[in-house]
């Protein structure tokens, strides 16, 4: 039987994640969402390596992915996953509290598959994320071969 893929959520911001974790919870995604807190140890995830090095081969289904976090930017990050090859197809969205126009188009720029803006309430930012997991993990159909919601 195939298993699900996880969907990697890449915040630095602790009320975040489990605010995001609460949003995808609601609907029951059964999709595994690994979580790491800055951008060297999402490079580490995708490359699988450090404490990464034994987890399961294959992408993740979507990277949700804040801009600013600390060691290695959400933007540097975002430029490794589209000038890989291996990494290059899978689906990534900026989930960020930024405003800032430059972020929205160097986010776009480097290749980035969706911008969304946290919503400051605490029901429409569930409502978003929760749209975001359901669309990413279940609805979207990626290119064969790559990173689909099974793998």
């Amino acid at each position: 039987m195939e298993r699900l893929k996880s969907i990697l959520l890449a915040e630095d911001n602790h009320m975040d994640v489990e605010l995001t974790l609460e949003a995808l919870g609601r609907h029951n995604l059964a999709n595994d969402v690994e979580v790491v807190n800055d951008g060297e140890e999402a490079l580490d995830y995708l490359h699988r390596r450090g404490k990464y090095s034994s987890r399961l081969e294959g992408n993740p289904a979507v990277v949700l992915l804040d801009i600013k976090m600390p060691k290695v930017t959400g933007l540097e990050v975002l430029k490794e996953i589209k000038g890989d090859p291996k990494l290059r197809m899978m689906p990534v969205v900026v989930l960020t509290s930024s405003r800032e126009e430059s972020d929205l188009i160097k986010s776009y720029n480097l290749g980035v598959n969706a911008y969304v803006v946290k919503p400051l309430g605490f029901e429409e930012f569930v409502t978003a994320v929760s749209r975001l997991g359901v669309f990413w993990a279940i609805i979207n159909e990626p290119p064969p071969g790559t990173s689909s919601g099974i793998a």
